[in-house]
């Protein structure tokens, strides 16, 4: 029986990879002192193509390999040295780590900077520390996985699994640390086309970044590593192939399935119709110009999608965008009158506005009814630092900093956890104001689950950059973690409708003004991770550490 597998193996034996890939392998491990760095910073850069709006997803099948070879070169040197090995062995592969980290996120934030230019005169020298110290800071977490990566030592798919765990526990801290920041993670990677999209049902996006290391880094990383031999047998190359090809077929089959189920009707009774009005960031909290900006709010509600002039017959629900009105709407009654003129009986208006409360301002998202009286409103509970907020707002207004914020002081936070907003007609709502709805789990966070997702955004702020469609793409994801219809209300854009699947059923795109009638998707029962949350990527991230230790030792 052995001599006959013998034979069969044999059989199967398949061409030597190509040395190439070996000798590419050295020369990365080799490079030393500012070289090593700018490997590392490159392909951290290329690896932001993989997010939107370029989804090339591919580009990490080399860059991530990359990083780990440039990981084992920094150690082995590091390791040379037997006073202070560990230490010495753990800051090499952090200093990889970071430039990676640096280059990733420099590219993928760099939209950042389009903010200060809104109002140059004041914060255009602010631009190059805020397009490099954010990408600096996030790049700590990358040099704490990498630095991990580094002492747990070993070769090929123990590398391998090594950095899966580590880079998913450190996205999942850049999450959670002082007020998190789960931007461009990882797994955004595998959430493109839709049907790979599907697998956030199941295992969120903070999951899906285990297997995109381990789907990208295998190949090359195990094949380098046996190219020096003879000849492969099939076993080594499904070694190498099949931690790639495995997770990426089932996610493609299950999503494919999932798309194919039938699709349930759309909520009875409900129209929408969103406003998109695109309003020139730089004029849009002009004093002057509040007035004109409001009466556009107005007229574009009343306005059908082909540009006529229809009135709001048939629509349940008008939407419009974060502090769609640039003033005080609970201060003004002459608002609050013309919203009332507006609106048909029974029609409900969801809008984003900011509010007083004594001496505390909120950003808010308020529903008025057919007579401009206040039904519900929602505050936003996740503030942007620095922009809506000062952290350690004291010691920094020393330094001339408390104008980043619009307000002395900025914004407050909303009650935690996030109430469910409650309209006539519509089922209980999950708001979330601009970024709230990147922040996986977190969108949902009372016991009474909603109907839908509504997000009020401003994105004028970073013009026709990546950051926009960064946006879009991640909302969408949070609609399939959760199961749960997306409506989404831009000033700029991207507005649009998406269904429980993250299909975009309808859209407007940057800098189109206009509007968007649409009936509401139905919600799907609740998907895994909406019943779990980060719960099964904990238990696959301690799966995979299990077996690495095992390995390891």
């Amino acid at each position: 029986m052995t001599a006959l597998r013998g034979r069969f193996v044999t059989s199967l034996r398949i061409p030597r990879p190509p040395l190439r890939l070996a000798k590419l392998a050295a020369i990365v491990r080799n490079l030393e002192g500012w070289r090593r760095w700018l490997a590392a910073w490159a392909a951290g850069t290329l690896s932001a193509l993989a997010m939107a709006p370029f989804f090339l997803a591919p580009v990490l099948f080399l860059t991530l390999p990359v990083l780990l070879w440039l990981i084992e070169g920094a150690t082995a040197n590091a390791s040379d040295s037997p006073q202070g090995a560990t230490l010495r062995i753990w800051r090499a592969a952090a200093a990889v780590g970071w430039w990676f980290g640096f280059g990733f996120h420099l590219a993928g934030l760099y939209w950042v900077g389009a903010a200060f230019l809104v109002e140059a005169d004041k914060f255009a020298l602010l631009l190059p520390f805020a397009v490099t110290l954010l990408p600096a800071g996030l790049a700590l977490f990358h040099a704490l996985a990498a630095g991990c990566v580094g002492l747990l030592g070993g070769v090929g798919l123990r590398r391998v699994l090594a950095l899966a765990v580590a880079l998913a526990a450190t996205e999942w801290l850049r999450g959670h640390v002082l007020t998190g920041f789960p931007w461009n993670l990882l797994g955004y990677a595998l959430t493109y086309p839709d049907a790979l999209m599907q697998s956030a049902a199941v295992l969120g996006v903070y999951g899906l970044t285990l297997f995109t290391v381990i789907v990208f880094s295998s190949p090359l990383v195990v094949l380098a590593e046996a190219a020096p031999r003879q000849t492969q047998t099939a076993p080594r190359w499904l070694l190498a192939l099949g931690p790639a090809l495995v997770p990426l077929a089932a996610g493609w089959l299950y999503g494919m399935a999932r798309l194919a189920e039938p699709e349930p009707p759309a909520v009875s009774g409900v129209r929408l119709r969103i406003v998109q009005p695109s309003i020139p960031q730089h004029e849009k909290w002009r004093q002057e110009k509040q007035r004109e900006f409001f009466l556009a709010h107005l007229e574009l509600s009343a306005t059908g999608p082909d540009g006529r002039r229809l009135g709001l017959a048939g629509v349940s629900h008008v939407i419009w965008p974060e502090a769609a009105m640039p003033f005080l709407p609970l201060d003004h009654p002459e608002a609050l009158a013309a919203i009332g003129e507006l609106l048909p009986s029974g029609t409900t208006l969801i809008a984003g506005a900011l509010r007083l409360e004594g001496s505390r301002a909120f950003n808010s998202l308020i529903a008025f009814d057919d007579e401009g009286r206040v039904l519900s409103l929602y505050d936003k509970i996740h503030l942007v630092p620095f922009g809506e907020y000062l952290p350690f707002q004291e010691t920094l207004e020393r330094m001339g900093l408390e104008q980043i914020a619009r307000r002395r002081g900025g914004f407050s936070s909303g009650p935690n956890p996030r109430p469910l907003v409650m309209l006539p007609g519509l089922p209980p709502i999950a708001a979330l104001i601009c970024y709230e709805a990147v922040f996986p789990s977190a969108v949902i966070q009372g016991a009474d689950r909603p109907y839908l997702l509504v997000n009020l955004t401003n994105d004028g702020w970073f013009g026709d950059t990546t950051g926009p469609y960064q946006h879009f793409h991640q909302a969408r994801v949070r609609a399939v973690e959760e199961g749960l219809p997306l409506i989404r209300a831009a000033n700029n854009g991207i507005s649009a409708v998406v269904d429980a699947r993250g299909r975009v059923r309808a859209r407007l795109g940057i800098d189109a003004r206009g509007v968007i009638d649409a009936s509401l998707p139905a919600a799907l029962a609740a998907p895994p991770y909406a019943r779990f949350g980060d719960t099964i990527f904990l238990v696959g991230w301690l799966a995979a550490l299990t077996i690495l230790c095992f390995r390891w030792r």
